[in-house]
């Protein structure tokens, strides 16, 4: 004789945290350099590596990137900057007004390269191959404002 089957119970509803929840931001650490996530709403923030306490920039500050001439170190600063001297090697990097970075495919081992909006050729970290990027934009380069 059969055993009638009981229907499967209603899954509970799935936990959906509220909004800015656990929110959190990034920048880079005065010290180390290394990123450091904080949660949004934070004033500083105490590197885990070195110890060092970062201010967080105020709310609504808009940060841009660009990469150290002489180390090649990321560096972050506040959006329109006409300098910003690298705290690893203390080269002074000019900030363009527009901040315009660009993105190539590398010639030899297709690995994303960003550089310089306006370069005429970039370096791969990866492979060392030079690929040139010319006065005109190609169909594999990708202009970003940063």
């Amino acid at each position: 004789m059969p055993v009638p089957l009981a229907p499967y119970p209603t899954p509970p509803a799935p936990y959906t945290p509220p909004a800015n929840a656990g929110a959190q931001s990034q920048l880079v650490c005065s010290g180390c350099r290394n990123l450091l996530l904080y949660p949004v709403g934070a004033t500083s923030v105490c590197c885990a590596v070195c110890n060092a306490v970062t201010a967080v920039p105020p709310p609504g500050t808009e940060m841009a990137q660009l990469v150290c001439g002489g180390c090649h170190t990321l560096l972050m600063y506040i959006r329109g900057a006409t300098s910003v001297q690298c705290s690893c090697c203390h080269t002074v990097n000019l900030a363009l007004e527009a901040n315009q970075v660009a993105h190539v495919n590398c010639g030899n081992c297709r690995m994303l390269l960003m550089y310089q909006y306006g370069a005429r050729s970039v370096k791969c970290a990866v492979c060392n191959f030079v690929t040139s990027v010319g006065a005109s934009t190609s169909g594999t380069e990708q202009k970003f404002n940063g």
